[in-house]
């Protein structure tokens, strides 16, 4: 090895963990990040307190002993959800935040919002209780194209609902576009807006999915964009900024179903994804704000301390190899391949 880094343990602000065989088989990839917001988005939906406490325990029960992570639980947002039940979870430390899909925008988002008058009063009292709101940011009007939804979203759902909602405090979560990056860094001020941005986001553009032949495991949603999107994201990740810190979207589907007609969307990143971090920010020459986006900035705007063990990443002469797929029962699901050589190991610290 011939370069070592030591970091607070990281933080997962977006994780899919799902359920039953697939939980149990990609739950202890995560295992060593510190915390995790959990995504609610189970068939069915996690809807309520009671809900979200029976899920958080299934978690636990499929970590492996001695894992350090702690898994923060949403609720998914609906046109018929109890503001008192959120309020009532949250104050009891069941859950962190609530999670809006706009209605069809990504995987099992059927149960999501279309009317958001119907939603005002949740966000009225998630605001008078500080519960953070998680925004899956994309618009599902078919005549707007993919590559333009979050830009729409934006200017259509998000600014309105924080101009309607005073004091709610918002996650623009995944965020795939400069237009994205821009609103949440004009609107932090007072910790009221923060911005998740996913690995591989960082690492693809469009082209990765579509030039030389169609590539299913780069497809996710929100879809990668143009390269001056995913250039504006390393410039965000990568500058130390409070409102911006790291959520992996990590979405693991079996191959039998992202190598469909229909393909389902989501890159599997958890086995590597702080490898590929640590790559990405020496590409950029910014190491030193690596702790910042993974371990410093999420805690912040959550209101919690950043944790207080630590972690160590080395640098190795050779490449770090890791695995091309995981087994899930009798599935396999692919591991995200970021396209280069990953020098980046991670040590106890």
């Amino acid at each position: 090895m011939d370069k070592t880094l030591t970091l607070r343990r990281p933080d997962d602000w977006h994780l899919h963990l799902r359920d039953g065989e697939m939980l149990q088989a990609v739950a202890p990839h995560s295992a060593a990040f510190g915390r995790a917001i959990i995504m609610p988005n189970l068939v069915p939906p996690v809807v309520t307190g009671e809900q979200a406490r029976a899920y958080r325990e299934r978690i636990l029960a499929a970590l492996p002993d001695g894992a350090a992570l702690q898994p923060l639980m949403t609720l998914y947002l609906t046109e018929t959800t109890d503001p008192a039940d959120v309020v009532a979870a949250h104050r009891d430390g069941i859950i962190a935040a609530v999670k809006l899909y706009p209605a069809g925008a990504t995987t099992n988002s059927a149960s999501g919002v279309t009317d958001f008058d119907r939603v005002r009063p949740v966000f009225e009292a998630m605001a008078e209780a500080d519960v953070p709101l998680c925004v899956h940011g994309e618009v599902t009007d078919p005549e707007v194209d993919i590559f333009d939804r979050e830009a729409v979203f934006v200017d259509r759902v998000l600014d309105p609902i924080r101009r309607a909602t005073p004091g709610l405090r918002v996650v623009m979560e995944h965020i795939t576009t400069a237009d994205g990056v821009d609103y949440v860094r004009d609107h932090a001020v007072g910790g009221a807006m923060g911005g998740t941005i996913t690995t591989h986001h960082l690492v693809i553009n469009r082209n990765a999915i579509l030039a030389g032949g169609i590539r299913p495991h780069y497809y996710c949603l929100p879809v990668a964009k143009r390269e001056r999107h995913r250039l504006a994201l390393r410039a965000a990740a990568t500058s130390g900024q409070g409102p911006f810190f790291l959520g992996t979207d990590s979405a693991p589907h079996p191959d039998r179903a992202k190598l469909q007609p229909c393909g389902c969307a989501g890159c599997f990143t958890a086995p590597n994804t702080v490898s590929i971090l640590a790559q990405v920010f020496e590409q950029d020459g910014a190491l030193g704000q690596l702790e910042a986006f993974t371990s410093l900035n999420g805690p912040a705007f959550y209101g919690l301390p950043p944790n207080e063990d630590r972690i160590r990443l080395s640098r190795h002469q050779t490449p770090v190899t890791f695995p091309q797929e995981i087994a899930a029962g009798d599935e396999t699901v692919t591991v995200f391949d970021p396209g280069f050589p990953l020098f980046w190991h991670t040590e106890p610290a």
